[in-house]
């Protein structure tokens, strides 16, 4: 019955009525509108273009004491905020303000789940984030869980976890999480705090996360190091090591890896233990889990070059790496594999490292991150390879030859895609490559030196330079 209607031109007159006065007509007709635009993005489209969106906020303003009504407008901004184009419109209203107003007098769990309802698509929006920051729906939700933290009721339950879930993903704006953390003496990033301890998971959880929100600048992370968040989260982190809670372990390595991005927090967080503290988790199955272990360490070793060493000679990570460099199921906890293996020959340029990666089975995987789609990850290669080549070619040479290297260097070279820091990080490894004698053959057999001549004009300018050395040195050696 839905598209006669529509046909038959009902909606412009329907949307008219919104303005009338007597509240049974608005009711009637913000039922008939609900119900013609239900599951309708292409309808509910045509009702945010027709303005629909400010007339019912101020609906919502002045009849906030009909209950019937309230709740057909609630109805409607559920149906309608799942749209983005929506967002944008409800910005420019006071409905932060509004739904916060209506939200301080609910007593009842069922309207108060209306009112989330609303809130939870709203809150995506950055704009409307900090509008209901500053209309104060921190505290409300603060106030949620406290009440609810030791209830074991299913209603309580279910909003604490709302409130709380709620209370992270207003963190996830950057005015409005900057507001909340006001220099981390701000009353609600201590509360968050205090969630870390608690022994609900829920709690757990949300206080980490929250804690990764506020670790997204360096001035808040160094902050919050020298304040002793990396004991609270590496405690929460041993409570979940046997059988532990996969969701809270996630999201607190989550936040550890976001801690450590300043270079002034690695050393600290080091020596604090935080290496061991994620070492724990090797043996997780969990590929979430894997993925937030192996950037936490990569996050912590960057030019950390004893911490380098340290890990690289840990055969059982090594191990571990290695097994994941093939978990083509999950793409990212393969890519941040490769990148820590590469990460740990080149901030420790250690020969015990190198060793270890070859006994492991690893340079293979570095060989072919050497033909990743992301130039950020074949740069790391190269670069792991070429230090590899320069410290220990004889143990690597014949990982290097059955991984085909030389075949890889060759095709990155003759490719007109590759980008110069490719080429040059290339040439610089087949430089070291013809110290050994069957890569050096496999090179003289494939042309190289016609390839590079042609880099000598590349309008990179070290690129060309490095052609040129690369080119006498391939004469020379030929």
């Amino acid at each position: 019955m839905r598209n006669p209607c529509v046909d038959a031109g009902l909606i412009p007159p329907l949307v008219q009525l919104l303005n009338c006065k007597d509240q049974e007509v608005l009711l009637q007709t913000g039922r008939a509108l609900g119900n013609i635009c239900y599951d309708s993005h292409t309808l509910q489209s045509q009702l945010i273009n027709m303005g629909v969106i400010p007339t019912l906020v101020k609906l919502l303003g002045i009849h906030c004491q009909n209950a019937a009504l309230t709740e057909m407008c609630l109805v409607a901004f559920g149906n309608l905020a799942e749209l983005e184009s929506s967002k944008e419109q409800f910005a420019y209203t006071n409905i932060a303000e509004e739904l916060v107003k209506l939200f301080k007098k609910q007593i009842e769990h069922d309207k108060k789940e209306m009112i989330f309802e609303v809130l939870a698509p709203l809150a995506e929006n950055d704009v409307i984030k900090l509008q209901l920051v500053e209309a104060g729906l921190v505290e409300c939700l603060l106030e949620i869980v406290q009440k609810t933290v030791d209830s074991d009721k299913e209603d309580d339950v279910a909003e604490l976890k709302t409130a709380s879930d709620l209370m992270v993903l207003l963190l996830l704006g950057d005015e409005s999480m900057q507001k909340l953390f006001e220099g981390g003496k701000g009353s609600v990033f201590q509360r968050v705090l205090s969630w870390i301890p608690s022994n609900s998971h829920q709690l757990q959880l949300a206080g980490a996360l929250a804690i990764a929100n506020f670790a997204r600048n360096d001035g808040n992370c160094i902050h919050m190091v020298d304040n002793g968040i990396v004991q609270k989260l590496m405690d929460l982190l041993d409570r979940h090591v046997e059988d532990g809670n996969v969701t809270v372990q996630h999201a607190a390595l989550s936040a550890l890896r976001n801690l450590a991005i300043p270079v002034v927090n690695k050393a600290k967080m080091l020596s604090a233990g935080v290496a061991e503290a994620v070492l724990k988790f090797l043996r997780s199955e969990m590929p979430p889990v894997q993925f937030k272990l192996l950037g936490t360490l990569r996050m912590l070793i960057d030019a950390q070059a004893e911490a380098a060493e340290q890990l690289g000679k840990n055969a059982k990570l090594v191990e571990r790496l290695v097994e994941w460099c093939e978990a083509k199921d999950h793409a990212g906890v393969m890519g941040e594999s490769n990148r820590l293996l590469s990460a740990l020959i080149r901030h420790s340029k250690s020969k015990d490292v190198i060793r270890t990666i070859v006994q492991s089975g690893g340079i293979k995987h570095l060989v072919t991150m050497a033909t990743s789609e992301h130039v950020i990850m074949q740069n790391e290669a190269l670069v792991a390879l070429a230090l590899i080549a320069a410290l220990e070619l004889v143990t690597a040479e014949k990982d290097l030859e059955n991984a085909q290297l030389v075949q890889i260097l060759h095709r990155l070279l003759s490719d007109d895609r590759s980008a110069p820091e490719i080429k040059y990080n290339s040439m610089v490894l087949i430089c070291a490559l013809i110290g050994s004698e069957p890569l050096q053959k496999e090179v003289q057999s494939m042309a190289f030196l016609e390839v590079v001549s042609k880099l000598r004009s590349h309008e990179n300018k070290t690129v060309a330079q490095q052609a040129s050395l690369t080119e006498q040195r391939l004469a020379v050696e030929s």
